[in-house]
Parts: C-alpha cells; structure tokens; sequence
C-alpha cells in the first residue's frame, strides 16, 4: 500500500495530473495556484513532459486545444480572472468535442479581488462561462486527498466523454497541507480514433473543428443536439456527492469546498448540543447531484446553504431540493472570508 505524504493540495493536483497521464501542461502565474505550474515545472521534465509558461492565460488554453487534438492527456490551471480569460478557448474545447482539464483555485472577485480563498465563480462554472450552448464538468474536492483522487477522475470524464473537466477549488484548499496518499500511475489509456494524428495509408485524416455552418455536413444545429445527448449520459452516470447525519436531520446544511469543511465542524457541534443536524456536501457541481440532494432533504424541516460567496449554490438548492424556497436559508461570507462555525451554529439555532 502507498504510504502517505504531506502535500499542500495544489502539489497534491500536479502530482496526480502527472499519474494519470498528463504530460503537457500550459499555464501563466496567478497566486493562489502558483504551486501547480511550479510543481510541474519540476516534475514533467523527469518524466518526459512538456511544461511551458505561456505569455497569457490565452495562449494557455490554445495551447492546451493543439495537445487535445493531437490526442494527450493535457491541463491547464488559473484562479479566478485569469480562468475568466480561458472561456473563449473552453467554448471551442468543448465545440470541438476536444478533452482537456482546467483548474480553477478561485479567489475573492469581482475584478482583480483578492488572493484570498472564494466561492465567487460557480456561477461561471456550472453554466459555462464562455459562449453558446455547452456544459464544463465541475469537480469540487473538500480536502487534499480529493484534489488528488478527482484529478485523476477528471482526467478519466474528460477523455470517455470528450468534454472539458474542471476542478473547482479554492486558495484554501490549494494552500493547506495534509496527508494524503498519492494515486498510482495509470498505464492503459482509451483509444482516440479522432486525434489529429496525421493521415495514412490506413486512415483517413480527422478535423476538429468548432465552426460549424448549417446546412452542410457540420450542421451546428444537429452538433448541438448530439452534445447535450451526451451531457444526458454525463449526468446520468458521473454524480458524485457526500451526505453527512442526514438521515434523522431536522437541518441539513449543503455546502462544497472549504465552506463544507466549516459546516460538517458545525453539524458535530449541533449534535452535541443535541440539535439534529446533517451535511450535504456536492462533489459533482456539474452535474448537480439533484436525486441525492432530494434524498438527503427528505426528513428536514429547514436546509442552510453556506458559502463563501453571496449566493451561487443556493440558486441550485432552491430548484432541486424538493423544499418550498422559503424553506432554503442563506449564510455566506465574500471577498476571502471563511464562514465561521459560531455564525452557522447561531443561524441554525434560530431555526429551532
């Protein structure tokens, strides 16, 4: 068995990336994600990688777009403006039919914000973000351990459905260190017939493409069509999700990220001051996981959605929690401020 090391979850990331088959990586510095391009900077050239520091966020993810095509395992990362700066190039991903894998370790916004840790981008994330009809995968890991096991699994989603993966982190977490025991190397990958390898005797040559004219043989209305068929598939079988004292919970609090971490704290503290609370943290932002969700809520009387934002995730709350909406109540905290355990407690207490 793998021992465990002491990582922060930003190396934690690029090490995984790195075990599951990733060799090109493409990224421009932006704090507080600068220990992934760091870390790959050191580590892909010991396995025969490609790391290269693009003169913009931009260039990144194009660069990530020729590596896709070409059929590697590529990734890039960004925290918050500068992923804003990737969409373009997410949009064409993801209207070529073209996997890749983006980090976001997002920080306070809008604008240039902070450096600090926040929840402010899920919105950009869960409903894509750049133009036209299109979805991005949304993996939100809660502890260092996860930042190495959903890298791994994003690679996995990106590659079987062809779609872009995104890890939504957040400072925090790419900032702590905790054990953790590292994923070991995968060595069987999928077959990637459409790669633009080159044409031979035996094959003919692929175009991806995400231009697409009605009315010829790149119709963008049947295109559209056949990627939201997929996304069906994607949602039926990727939803992934951690349900925490539900069972009984007059409560349930929902959260992702760090701002779960603070209530699952919270939900053992309830507990002892004999409050029946319970967690429902979502793993799989996109996909929502909307059965489980409705699951975990059955038995409540209130659920409390925190964040650490002014309000994203709630909106998703709201629609699959098979509550009324006055029934789904709001604690969160912007700009790089951690929800405090005191403040939920008080929140939930004066729903009792």
């Amino acid at each position: 068995m793998s021992k465990k090391v002491l990582m922060k979850g930003n190396e934690a990331i690029g090490e995984a990336a790195i075990r599951a088959g990733c060799r090109y990586y493409f990224a421009y510095p932006i704090t507080p994600q600068n220990e992934i391009p760091a870390y790959m900077a050191k580590r892909l050239p010991q396995e025969n990688g490609c790391f290269l520091q693009a003169e913009s966020e931009l260039a990144a993810v194009n660069m990530v777009m020729g590596a896709s095509a070409a059929g590697a395992r590529a990734m890039t990362s960004s925290s918050s403006p500068g992923i804003s700066l990737k969409q373009e190039g997410i949009s064409y991903l993801s209207g070529a039919q073209l996997p890749a894998v983006i980090v976001n370790m997002m920080r306070g916004g809008p604008g240039l914000g902070n450096i600090s840790g926040a929840q402010g981008d899920y919105f950009q994330a869960t409903r894509g973000g750049g133009n036209g009809d299109y979805h991005v995968v949304v993996i939100a890991p809660g502890t260092v351990q996860e930042m190495a096991d959903c890298t791994v699994k994003a690679f996995e989603i990106a590659d079987k459905y062809r779609v872009v993966c995104m890890i939504l982190g957040d400072g925090y977490l790419g900032q702590m260190s905790e054990p953790c025991i590292l994923p070991e190397y995968v060595t069987e990958f999928p077959p990637k017939p459409w790669a633009l390898t080159g044409r031979t005797p035996d094959r003919e040559n692929n175009i991806a493409l995400s231009l697409r004219l009605n009315g010829d043989d790149y119709d963008l209305n049947k295109h559209t069509k056949e990627l939201f068929e997929n996304y069906d598939r994607i949602q039926a079988n990727e939803t992934m999700s951690e349900t925490f004292m539900c069972d009984d919970a007059d409560i349930v609090l929902t959260g992702y990220g760090t701002a779960a971490r603070v209530c699952k704290k919270a939900v053992k503290m309830l507990r002892e001051q004999g409050i029946k609370a319970g967690l429902f943290r979502p793993i799989t932002l996109w996909p929502f996981p909307q059965k489980e969700l409705e699951a975990a809520c059955a038995n409540a009387k209130k659920i409390l959605t925190v964040e650490m934002s002014m309000g994203q995730m709630v909106q998703d709350v709201k629609l699959y929690s098979g509550h009324k909406v006055s029934d789904v109540e709001f604690y969160g905290e912007p700009g790089g401020i951690i929800p405090k355990v005191d403040a939920i407690i008080e929140k939930v207490k004066s729903y009792v």
